[in-house]
């Protein structure tokens, strides 16, 4: 199994839910599409890790609703206590940075201004979550428990990130401004 299929067979355990139910609920921890959430739910059904119940709807198409097993309760918490993965940084920004000394300053702030943009949309996404919980913290345990940290953890990155953009920007000059290398040549 992937590691996508241990994060669906946990939100399954939490609570029964539908394929387009799990890729609402995953998608603020991990980047997951309809395309890649179905099949790997059918197969987990397959290896009796999840069981499965159609649910008919008047208004719309009928939808299959999964839950857990016990064997997929069993996999799920030997996966638990399994070693960590290195976590991967995979980001284009990082890599078009890494080359920045390759385009002029206005493409430069671009870049990070499109990033700053992405941040600030990520505060609001991560602080509507926190405000649409009820306004006690859980306790280590509670099945609400990992979801708050998680929040907690996205709004902490957003805000680090936009922190950091606002660093960059301050340090990239303005067009038409003179580079801090010809000011370091003129002074001599």
């Amino acid at each position: 199994m992937n590691l996508l299929s241990y994060g669906l067979l946990g939100m399954v355990a939490r609570e029964e839910s539908s394929g387009y139910d799990l890729m609402l609920k995953i998608q603020p921890y991990w980047q997951a599409k309809h395309s890649q959430i179905y099949p790997l739910l059918s197969r987990m059904e397959e290896k009796n890790l999840l069981s499965s119940r159609w649910i008919q709807q008047s208004d719309k198409p009928d939808k299959k609703m999964y839950g857990i097993t016990e064997h997929g309760r069993e996999i799920l918490q030997e996966w638990m206590l399994s070693h960590l993965s290195a976590p991967v940084t995979r980001d284009e920004l990082s890599l078009r940075l890494f080359c920045l000394w390759l385009t002029e300053e206005e493409g430069a702030r671009r870049m990070v201004a499109e990033r700053k943009r992405h941040f600030l949309e990520r505060i609001d996404y991560f602080e509507s979550l926190l405000a649409s919980r009820p306004q006690h913290t859980p306790t280590f345990g509670s099945p609400e428990f990992g979801e708050f940290i998680l929040i907690q953890k996205g709004l902490m990155n957003a805000r680090a990130g936009l922190e950091w953009c606002q660093m960059v920007l301050g340090m990239i000059p303005r067009e038409g401004t003179t580079s801090l290398q010809e000011k370091l040549v003129s002074s001599i």
